[in-house]
């Protein structure tokens, strides 16, 4: 076993606890708004350990009966905004990151590519799968928490999430570009040294998605969460 194939079996290891761990308490505090509860134990995958303090720190909800008063928190003028433009950034990793682990093995075992390249096509599956996940982790809070119809949540839908997903998916392809270039050789998503530098290409993408992020909630575009 090489040393990155040890760090690998760690970091996922790591991401997988985190995941669970987030995903149990989720349980016991139900989020106010339905699809965190899926968002945050995906975060503790590309996040670990990380991902436990975020959600501790910004997304715990008090157990049942003060759903009222968590919103109130995350919503409020109290919160700062870096952790409300943060919890937005998660919103938009959990879709994209879902997508990501969806295409990838599709690319891996169809062999799927653009013009030659593995590579490429990996990428555009990946964004072709992250943005119906990311589409959709807008849409359903936007149809929970407005009178908004199926068409006009779709259109907000999309422009909230266009531009947040597109820096998201730019930090992880140039990640992805060295690691293949550097470490992995080819994009096998059988291997969990592909899924290690998953892990890093994901946590890259949240920081490039931070800016849009914090941009669309300025312009009123998004609501920071």
């Amino acid at each position: 076993m090489t040393m990155l194939t040890l760090w690998a079996w760690v970091a996922l290891a790591l991401g997988v606890l985190t995941a669970l761990a987030i995903a149990w308490d989720v349980k016991k505090r139900p989020q106010h708004m339905a699809i965190m509860n899926v968002t945050w134990p995906i975060t503790g995958l590309y996040m670990p350990i990380i991902g436990w303090w975020a959600y501790a720190t910004m997304g715990r909800a008090p157990k049942s009966g003060a759903h009222h008063d968590h919103a109130h928190h995350h919503h409020g003028s109290d919160t700062p905004k870096w952790q409300g433009v943060f919890v937005s950034a998660t919103h938009c990793g959990g879709g994209c990151t879902l997508g990501d682990v969806v295409a990838s093995p599709i690319a891996t075992l169809t062999a799927f590519s653009v013009f030659g390249s593995a590579i490429a096509g990996h990428f555009l599956l990946a964004f072709v799968f992250a943005y119906a996940f990311g589409v959709l982790f807008q849409y359903l809070p936007i149809r929970e928490m407005s009178d908004s119809g199926p068409a006009a949540a779709l259109k907000d839908a999309i422009k909230a999430d266009t531009l947040s997903l597109i820096a998201f998916q730019i930090g992880m392809y140039v990640w992805m570009i060295i690691a293949a270039s550097m470490w992995l050789g080819e994009m096998n998503a059988f291997t969990p040294e592909f899924w290690f530098m998953m892990q890093i290409a994901m946590l890259v993408g949240f920081i490039t998605s931070y800016p849009a992020n914090w941009v669309l909630i300025k312009r009123g575009i998004k609501h920071a969460m």
